[in-house]
């Protein structure tokens, strides 16, 4: 068997073996099934016969019926568990019974829409009846459009276009949303945090608008494995649901292993290149005849992927390219056709962003190699379910990098196997995204006085009145602006106003964009700013039109910001008191002014330059967990020490906090006050980067006892002799021990003594 045998060439290989930090083997289970419901229409069970279903699993028998029952559902099973049967069968067999019945499907991204379009006119074709099913996105051609609208029993979508394109055109789809029964969100888990609050409002919109049309629909929602499926799903959608967890689909036996690169350098914690490592495990399973998949976090490092794969797996003369890439940016062609060459198995290796960990259809691949911890459980089993269908064998490996995050899952790889998923955090109340969604709802429909559009509604209408934006007529707010407000929201960001990066030439092109908070860093006058691999020069940055202009350039060196932040304590919601500390929970005021910055050499790591950077300060107010350590925490360190601890275990505490959150770890943000005026003590904060906040704060501060017990894990667990990126930080050169200082601070706050 192949794959087999290219198990235990990895284990006896002398460079790749010894550094394998855990296998483990996960055995097979079988199938639990049960026959079609009595509800289901025979000429639906036909059709399913013909394509080789006889039976359903035990959650698609539970999820039909519940649907059937008019209840809103939240599916959570692994990947390949037949999650698409679960709301295509209550879907088609509403439509059977009721020609005039609409169903809404609401995916993340269009390649996903695209693809459980195939799935769905499958079935349909072997239905034989008149269904019709569309996909609405940016890429649907305007003539298409109006059929779509007046047609389409089944509509396809994404949140973006539901928030652009179809709500505040609500006029023009009225036969949907007077039909609407069914509105599905698939990949639940992807809703989380900033988008999730967005799309949580746009969910209470739809509502909204199916209200006025006279409509109820059921939700169905489908969500990868996460700890609070139930509370996510309720949140996003403002309605009870009923969670289906139990897995009836089967499971093949799979081997799962972690993988460390070697220490290169001990002293600065360096290890090998997570690529180099990535790359040659992909390249000895390939040469075993195993098709792989491997899940880059970036275009570049697919890219990069790619070119060094084709140098060890050359095609054959006329033969299939047998490595491809597949990422955001390719054409749908080239997906498309990269698809059916992973399923056809003419391609062996295909490194790939997280655009293929949702549930797109790509067969059955035999092995899956992640580059880097995905930043979620959620995701990580996600990658790791894309290998292995049916009763094979599988096998799939995590290799490890140099930050913190991957260094404390290397020396701790229980936590991959034996810890309930994280969960899920969306905050629709947030005020500055529900105030976006507020103005587009007002546009979409005049506003009664006593209508709730979460809590404290009628004062927001009452102030956008005040602004002119809205105009009150009996008890009623209408829309007054010019502006079309749902044009102006991302559903990505909290903020509205991004900065566009356009690079200079006869014809000025957009090159990228970049959220508010990091443009003083990265896109300031005379930054060298990266982009798709290539060097760029900020000639001028338009802070008041949010526009950088750049132009291409080839430099040896890169520059770094110096960012100067003031935060101020505006509220404490909770306290509570702890051995040697404090923890607080509240709203902080945070001031962001960036200073100078330093041209660094590229090779040798020299500060060859440095400018001052001319930019207002930016002000925002967010949620925050803050720690202020009592005496008896940093008895007998000298003020030096002190400081060079808490800028340790705040690099430890930021590092470790998303294996307790679903987020991404630039999501929070850390600052060290060495005497706080606020606590009058040593503190520390972890802020969220986001206006107002979107849950990470209270789930820090719940889990506050497990996240200081795995800082200090990471700390002792690390290799590096006075601190490194992988745990506390650079080493300070002459400066105090950071690392030794703030073990010493993370001992005491546990009760757990360092030597």
């Amino acid at each position: 068997m192949p794959l087999a045998n290219a198990l235990e060439r990895l284990k006896s290989d002398k460079e790749l073996g010894p550094n394998f930090v855990e296998w483990r083997h996960i055995p097979a289970s079988p199938p639990s099934l049960t026959p079609f419901p009595t509800a289901l229409d025979e000429q639906l069970a036909n059709a399913l016969a013909r394509r080789g279903i006889e039976q359903l699993y035990s959650h698609q028998a539970e999820a039909v019926e519940a649907v059937l029952a008019g209840r809103n559902v939240a599916i959570v099973t692994p990947t390949a568990s037949g999650k698409t049967l679960c709301y295509n069968l209550p879907v088609l067999q509403t439509l059977l019974s009721d020609p005039n019945a609409r169903a809404l499907y609401v995916f993340p991204t269009k390649a996903l829409a695209q693809d459980q379009l195939n799935e769905l006119h499958g079935l349909v074709t072997d239905l034989g009846a008149d269904v019709r099913t569309y996909t609405y996105d940016g890429d649907t051609p305007a003539d298409a459009r109006r059929a779509v609208r007046a047609a389409g029993h089944i509509v396809i979508t994404n949140p973006d276009m539901l928030h652009t394109g179809i709500l505040p055109h609500h006029t023009k789809w009225m036969r949907l949303f007077e039909n609407l029964r069914y509105v599905v969100i698939d990949e639940l888990h992807q809703y989380r945090g900033v988008f999730g609050s967005h799309v949580a409002n746009v969910i209470r919109r739809l509502r909204r608008v199916c209200r006025f049309y006279g409509s109820d629909p059921v939700f169905v929602c489908c969500s990868a494995t996460i700890a609070n499926p139930g509370e996510l799903a309720e949140r996003l959608i403002g309605a009870p649901v009923q969670v289906i967890d139990r897995n009836g689909a089967p499971r093949g036996e799979r081997i799962v292993a972690v993988y460390n690169p070697p220490v290169v350098n001990r002293e600065l914690g360096i290890r090998r290149s997570a690529l180099k490592s990535a790359h040659a495990i992909a390249a000895l399973l390939a040469a075993s005849d195993v098709q792989t998949i491997v899940f880059a976090p970036s275009r570049t490092a697919v890219e990069l992927l790619v070119r060094r794969l084709r140098d060890s797996i050359p095609a054959k003369v006329g033969g299939p390219q047998p490595v491809e890439g597949y990422r955001g940016g390719y054409l749908p062609k080239e997906r498309r056709a990269i698809e059916a060459g992973i399923r056809n198995g003419q391609v062996r290796v295909v490194a790939a962003t997280n655009a293929l960990e949702l549930g797109i259809d790509i067969g059955g691949l035999d092995a899956a190699v992640l580059l880097g911890f995905p930043g979620t459980l959620a995701s990580t089993w996600q990658q790791v379910g894309r290998a292995g269908r049916g009763d094979r064998l599988a096998f799939s490996v995590l290799v490890t990098n140099s930050t913190p995050l991957n260094q404390y899952l290397a020396q701790h790889p229980d936590y991959l196997f034996e810890t309930s998923p994280e969960a899920g955090f969306i905050n629709p109340d947030n005020l500055v995204i529900r105030v976006s969604h507020l103005k587009c709802a007002a546009f979409e429909l005049p506003f009664g006085r006593d209508e709730a559009f979460g809590p404290g509604s009628d004062e927001l209408l009452d102030l956008l009145a005040e602004e002119g934006i809205l105009h009150e007529v009996n008890g009623r707010y209408h829309w007054t602006a010019e502006v079309y407000p749902a044009e102006e929201v991302s559903l990505r960001t909290a903020a509205v106003d991004n900065f566009v990066i356009v690079e200079q030439g006869p014809k000025p092109r957009v090159i990228g964009e970049m959220d508010r908070p990091s443009a003083p860093l990265l896109i300031h006058d005379e930054a060298i700013y990266m982009h798709g691999g290539r060097q760029y020069h900020v000639d001028r940055l338009d802070w008041t039109e949010r526009t950088a202009f750049v132009r291409p350039v080839e430099v040896d060196y890169y520059t770094d910001a110096n960012l100067a932040v003031d935060l101020k304590v505006l509220e404490t919601d909770s306290s509570s008191e702890e051995p040697a500390c404090a923890r607080h929970l509240g709203e902080v005021a945070v001031t962001f002014l960036a200073t100078i910055f330093k041209k660094i050499k590229l090779d040798t790591q020299e500060n060859v330059g440095w400018g001052k950077i001319r930019l207002p300060q930016e002000d925002m107010h967010t949620a925050s967990y803050w720690l202020a350590l009592r005496d008896e925490a940093w008895h007998g360190m000298d003020q030096a020490r002190l400081q060079a601890g808490l800028w340790g275990m705040a690099h430890l505490l930021a590092g470790v906090a998303p294996l307790f959150l679903m987020c991404d770890p630039r999501d929070l943000q850390c600052a060290v006050q060495v005497r706080s005026p606020f606590t009058c003590a040593p503190t520390v904060f972890l802020y969220e980067r986001h206006p107002g906040g979107v849950g990470l704060s209270e789930a820090l501060y719940a889990a506050h006892g497990s996240l200081l017990e795995a800082a200090l894990d990471l700390a002792r667990g690390c290799p590096c002799e006075d601190g490194c990126p992988a745990c506390v930080g650079p080493a300070l050169g002459e400066g105090p021990d950071s690392k030794q200082a703030a073990m010493a601070l993370l001992g005491r706050m546990t009760g757990d003594a360092v030597a």
